[in-house]
């Protein structure tokens, strides 16, 4: 592995200081609960009891005794957890005191760490409309560290983004199920057949990141500013000077750059309509195929909202 710099080794400190009491408290117990093992792992075989279900009866066993016996199994609790993370110049994006991608290493990290603690293998995809980086699933803190160090000193090497790309590439180096965790803005198109293939095979949770200039645009901020001037008969009148509210939008992937006037109503109301949307869209065609969906903002703090998706999972196996 290529050195790496102090700056992110401190950072990676930092997120696992940050971390480590979320994981140890807040979710202590949540995660195991919430997710199921690989399936049944065989046990032993016993001598049949009442109450034992006939079809648990092993008959090569039976006929060879001469009398019932059965089949035990108990549930393989390890499992594998895949963080497929987007990467692409989208990601780079924050109009808070953090970017998209930031907050996406730092949520990668509280579920890696929660998935060691309970001995499950870890591994990563980091993908823009490339497969860019491939870190097959292990065991341990240290690999862990070596997750979150990746996912810090990442430079992509491509700025778009294809979903469809990494589920696919997910069901190529996956032989078993796992619990995958899609942690994107998902300002993407296409992927939608991908998604509903790969939640068949496997367990997928959506992690949408957005900020909020992507919801809404900032209008009139700082508050407007009053200038007075004299009149000609020397009167005072009052003027309101507005801040300059003309903003320059610029797809981050495409480069495409557009000009807009935040002080009027209708281009406001607008571009908040249009991306509210877009959100409820694609809640609804995740909701439409069992895709459960964490629903994080730059600006908000994320441990609530996580929690409370833990807690929904709970509820819901219960049910």
């Amino acid at each position: 592995m290529p050195q790496v710099s102090k700056e992110i080794l401190k950072r990676v400190q930092q997120i696992q200081i940050r971390t480590a009491h979320l994981v140890n408290d807040a979710l202590a117990g949540e995660y195991v609960s919430v997710f199921k093992g690989q399936g049944m792992e065989f046990q032993e075989v016993r001598e049949y009891q009442p109450g034992d279900e006939i079809r648990s009866i092993d008959w090569n066993v039976t006929a060879r005794a001469g009398r019932p016996f059965v089949k035990r199994f108990s549930e393989e609790r390890e499992l594998t957890v895949m963080l497929l993370v987007d990467a692409s110049s989208s990601g780079q994006f924050g109009t808070t005191d953090r970017s998209k991608s930031d907050l996406a290493a730092e949520i990668c990290a509280v579920l890696a760490f929660s998935a060691i603690k309970n001995n499950d293998k870890v591994g990563l995809i980091i993908f823009t409309d490339h497969i860019e980086k491939f870190v097959p699933p292990k065991k341990g803190k240290r690999h862990v560290l070596r997750v979150i160090r990746e996912l810090l000193a990442f430079e992509p090497q491509r700025s778009r983004t294809d979903i469809k790309l990494v589920l696919d590439y997910l069901n190529q180096v996956t032989t078993r199920r796992t619990v995958t965790f899609l942690v994107s803005d998902f300002i993407a198109e296409n992927y939608e057949k991908s998604l509903r293939i790969a939640n068949r095979r496997h367990d997928i949770t959506a992690i949408t990141i957005t900020d909020p200039r992507e919801v809404e645009l900032p209008g009139q901020e700082p508050p407007p500013a009053v200038l007075k001037v004299m009149g000609p008969i020397g009167k005072a009148i009052w003027w309101l000077v507005r801040p300059p509210t003309i903003f320059e939008l610029e797809d981050a992937e495409t480069g495409e750059r557009l000009l807009v006037d935040a002080a009027d109503r209708n281009t406001n109301r607008g571009y908040g309509i249009l991306n509210r949307k877009h959100i409820d869209e694609r809640t609804d065609f995740f909701r439409s195929i069992g895709v459960d969906t964490i629903d994080i903002r730059t600006d908000r703090p994320y441990i609530d909202v996580i929690m409370k998706f833990f807690r929904m999972r709970e509820k819901r196996l219960r049910a």
